[in-house]
């Protein structure tokens, strides 16, 4: 077997650590009573995006949307667009199912799975108008590198399941994990750069209260905005 550092075979390195984090009342009864409506399990078979959705839509794949204020303010934005939310920490899986009920989105559903797993398993060859991958966890210590989504393994398996001309895009505000990703990107030979490195933040990725704060103190974050060849 190709050693799992290179292939996403069935014993992949995973990009996150489970944490126990509190579950507050108000996630927990979203929890309790949305996700029957606006969950997907996962399961070892292909998914019927259009079925999931109820419509035929341009379909984007966010993985890793923590809290989901940013993923709900985008759905809400672009009702035209169908979203796959995928986030395996509960209080974000909760928080997100508050937003979708408080502003009535239904173009979002969640998977809360590895993004991998459901990536290898669920989605169909050539279903995806569009990837979000937004502050994935940097594992700065370089010995925990190789635990970074973004690598050359996960960008092969990925591009697939993007239609033609599907975009990715991903940000950052570590800079040498913004580096290795361009990095990679680039490397890839069915995607090409939108940008000369990289890429202005696109209107419809909405800035987060967290982003703000590090711009007011100087921090700097990294957009990275690629098409499918």
């Amino acid at each position: 077997m190709t050693d799992d550092t290179n292939d996403l075979s069935k014993r992949h390195i995973r990009s996150f650590v489970l944490r126990q984090g509190r579950v507050s009342p108000a996630q927990q009864r979203h929890i309790d009573t949305l996700l029957p409506r606006f969950g997907i399990p996962y399961a070892a078979q292909p998914l019927d995006l259009e079925q999931a959705f109820g419509r035929s839509a341009p379909k984007i794949l966010e993985i890793g949307f923590g809290m989901g204020d940013s993923t709900a303010a985008i759905a809400a934005a672009h009702p035209e667009n169908d979203y796959l939310a995928l986030e395996v920490h509960t209080p974000g899986v909760g928080n997100l199912l508050k937003l979708i009920d408080e502003q009535e989105l239904s173009n979002l559903r969640i998977i809360q799975h590895d993004a991998v797993e459901v990536l290898r398993d669920m989605i169909a060859d050539g279903a995806l108008d569009g990837v979000h991958i937004y502050f994935p966890d940097p594992w700065h210590k370089a010995r925990h590198n190789k635990r970074r989504l973004i690598q050359p393994a996960f960008i092969a398996k990925l591009m697939p399941k993007l239609k033609s001309c599907a975009y990715f895009h991903s940000a950052t505000d570590w800079e040498d994990y913004a580096v290795q990703m361009l990095e990679v990107l680039s490397a890839e030979p069915l995607l090409a750069n939108t940008a000369d490195g990289y890429a202005p933040r696109p209107e419809w990725r909405p800035l987060t209260k967290f982003e703000q704060r590090g711009i007011r103190l100087g921090h700097g974050v990294w957009d990275l905005l690629f098409r499918k060849r």
